[in-house]
C-alpha cells in the first residue's frame, strides 16, 4: 500500500514575510495561496512563492513540525530555508 506524503513548508509573501503550513498536495496547496484562497494570513499578500518544505509519512509529523517552525524566530527560519530542502526550480 502506497502512503500519502505530507508536507511541511514555509512560503515567502509578497511583503516579504514568511508563512508556515502543512499539505498533502504541495502543489495544489501554492496555487490556493496564490488564488486568494488560501489561510487567511497570505490572502492579502498574494503572490506567495516556496522557499522551503519537508516531507513526512504522517499528517500528525507534519503539524507537529509546522507547530515547531512557527516558533522560530525570522532569522532562525532564514538559516533553515537556507540550509534546507529547496523547491524544484520550475516551483520558485
Amino acid at each position: 500500500m502506497r502512503f500519502k506524503v505530507n508536507y511541511t513548508y514555509i512560503v515567502e509573501c509578497s511583503d516579504g514575510s514568511y508563512y508556515t503550513g502543512w499539505t498533502n498536495n504541495l502543489e495544489k496547496r501554492i496555487g490556493i495561496h496564490n488564488s486568494g484562497k488560501g489561510g487567511k494570513y497570505t490572502r492579502s499578500r498574494n503572490p506567495v512563492r516556496l522557499v522551503y518544505y519537508e516531507e513526512f509519512s504522517t499528517k500528525e509529523e507534519a503539524q507537529a513540525r509546522e507547530y515547531e517552525i512557527k516558533k522560530l524566530t525570522r532569522k532562525k527560519k532564514e538559516m533553515l530555508i537556507k540550509e534546507g530542502k529547496q523547491p524544484p526550480a520550475e516551483q520558485v
